[in-house]
């Protein structure tokens, strides 16, 4: 009996591992737009390198833009699964996000807390016009005049947050892309942050904790 007990545990674990790919898989972006558009980037800006105020730079933002397109590089050449959005303000935020080969890049809404499950790829965020909002590290906070699509590359771990003295949003990475409407095919709708918060959460993106719960008589 007991055995009987053990190769039917042994059994539904065969069964999800058939069912589901192993969560340890990794994932190659390198093959993707977004890998090309920034090793193209990058190629043509080191081309630029000896004279980079041709280009339009100072040496100070062609040493950054340089920067920031070489870390995006290396996230697509390292990351093991698909863009995640973090929500960690106290309000809701919209984001950009698709189901690979199953639906188009659209808005979602993710309440206070949490995450976009890694089924999905959460592409962006949506930024509401009057927002003071901080586009990554060692950035200043700017008043957004209209609204704003943030755009990240495949493979990116992006969080939100609210920072409590100023009340500024806060991305703990630099957009790869930070669209106004017309300039994308992503929808960028005129909502306020209040209209926002008044939205029901989507479930279907949402990061639930998975687990297996077995019974044994």
């Amino acid at each position: 009996m007991k055995f009987i007990k053990i190769a039917l545990v042994a059994l539904v674990l065969l069964v999800n591992l058939m069912i589901a790919p192993p969560s340890w898989a990794g994932k190659d972006f390198t093959k993707g737009t977004d890998y090309a558009e920034v090793t193209q980037a990058i190629n043509q800006l080191l081309q630029a390198k000896d004279n980079p105020d041709q280009a339009g730079y100072t040496p100070e933002t062609y040493q950054q833009t340089l920067s920031q397109l070489q870390q995006q590089k290396y996230v697509m050449e390292t990351a093991r699964k698909r863009a995640q959005c973090h929500n960690e303000t106290p309000g809701t935020v919209a984001v950009y996000a698709n189901k690979p080969k199953k639906s188009p890049t659209q808005l979602y809404y993710l309440a206070a807390g949490e995450e976009t499950d890694d089924d999905w790829d959460c592409d962006g965020y949506y930024l509401p016009a009057g927002t003071q909002v901080v586009l990554g590290p060692n950035a200043q906070a700017q008043a957004l005049t209209e609204p704003v699509a943030a755009k990240f590359v495949d493979g990116t771990q992006s969080i939100v947050r609210t920072n409590r003295a100023t009340g500024a949003i806060e991305l703990n990475v630099v957009p790869a892309h930070v669209f106004k409407a017309g300039e994308t095919n992503w929808t960028i709708p005129n909502l306020s942050q209040a209209d926002v918060n008044a939205q029901t959460p989507s479930p279907q993106i949402i990061d639930y904790p998975s687990s297996v719960t077995f019974r044994v008589f």
